[in-house]
């Protein structure tokens, strides 16, 4: 079969492995749509794994089916979480899944971007879902990158009415953007610095969307009744993006950190103004299967609707094509990869 492997953002190349052999307990499934996610170009991360095929946001049709499974058969329609939890430890009988250290061991063999993946015994049991009739691959695909946003809306314990700035707004910030509109938000705003993107926030119910180095937080009271925003988001972690969320929130607000510094990276905060203003920092990573669950619902019944985020559709041939479209982030917003074109 073929796979796309990682050798560097622009280094993927489209090479010929083995179709996975499955041994009881495990699925076999064919690929049909997988998603480039922006955690994929993160260079600093990903070349330390290279060479890898790499992709996780994926939908496809089962092929083969081991001995020992129950609730899945040849041809069904599914998407597959690359992370699961094991549900009885520590951290995630206190709720917190995705610092589950087998959450953060377990994979399928090998990355979405290939014909096949091998989905592990472990997956089956709590990482592969149904798609609902009339859901499409496309839409199944989003199913990750939608949980991990509403995960990120759980851990900060949303509220109907509340405002938001959203910094950065590639697709985790465009999916923030669609879901607080669906949650009942109150004024939404939007910051990046590409102009595709910022007209695409105001399209997808943003009601302001403005360039970087034109934002003040002035601008935010000027359309939310005198204050800052109730929650900031940052899909992006550069030092004056979080220099302007600690100058955009409200008191008694929260800033989520949806996106990562490198490893060993500091940062300085005010933190003396954070404390007397009560501000909430809260960070989150990866989602759970409660949070794919409720993704697929959302998607399903068209609460938050996907289709209109995707700007290329790219056989799996033009894997490289799909990844610098990412990496320059011009005029692209979810590139997917359909591995069978």
């Amino acid at each position: 079969m073929r796979v796309g492997v990682y050798y560097s953002n622009s280094d993927v190349r489209v090479e010929d492995v083995p179709v996975p052999e499955i041994k009881d307990g495990e699925i076999l499934v064919r690929i049909e749509a997988s998603g480039i996610c922006g955690s994929d170009v993160m260079e600093w991360y990903r070349v330390k794994k290279a060479p890898v095929v790499l992709g996780h946001e994926i939908a496809g049709t089962v092929e083969k089916v081991g001995r020992g499974v129950e609730g899945f058969r040849q041809g069904d329609r599914v998407t597959v979480s690359h992370h699961v939890p094991c549900n009885t430890c520590y951290y995630c009988l206190r709720g917190e899944h995705s610092v589950c250290d087998t959450l953060r061991s377990t994979n399928f063999d090998p990355g979405g971007f290939a014909e096949y993946v091998r989905v592990p015994a472990i997956n089956v049991d709590r990482g592969v879902f149904l798609l609902p009739e009339g859901m499409s691959f496309e839409e199944g695909s989003f199913t990750e990158p939608l949980g991990c946003v509403v995960r990120g809306f759980r851990k900060v314990g949303w509220e109907p009415g509340w405002s938001i700035l959203v910094v950065g707004s590639g697709i985790s910030g465009l999916l923030h953007i669609k879901l607080a509109r669906t949650l009942g938000a109150g004024r939404i705003v939007a910051v990046d610095i590409n102009e595709f993107r910022i007209d695409t926030a105001r399209r997808f119910g943003a009601d302001m969307a403005v360039h970087a180095r034109d934002f003040d937080p002035s601008m935010i009271r000027s359309i939310n009744s005198g204050r800052l925003a109730d929650l900031v988001v940052l899909c992006t972690a550069h030092d004056s993006a979080i220099e302007q969320a600690v100058r955009s929130v409200e008191r008694g607000g929260t800033i989520l950190f949806f996106a990562p510094k490198e490893p060993g990276v500091r940062v300085s905060l005010p933190l003396f103004e954070l404390w007397r203003d009560n501000v909430t920092m809260v960070s989150t990573y990866a989602s759970c299967p409660l949070d794919t669950m409720t993704a697929i619902e959302l998607i399903h019944s068209r609460r938050v609707v996907v289709e209109d985020m995707i700007t290329h559709r790219l056989g799996l041939g033009e894997i490289q094509k799909g990844f610098d479209l990412v990496c320059s982030a011009e005029e692209s917003i979810k590139v997917i990869i359909e591995p069978q074109r």
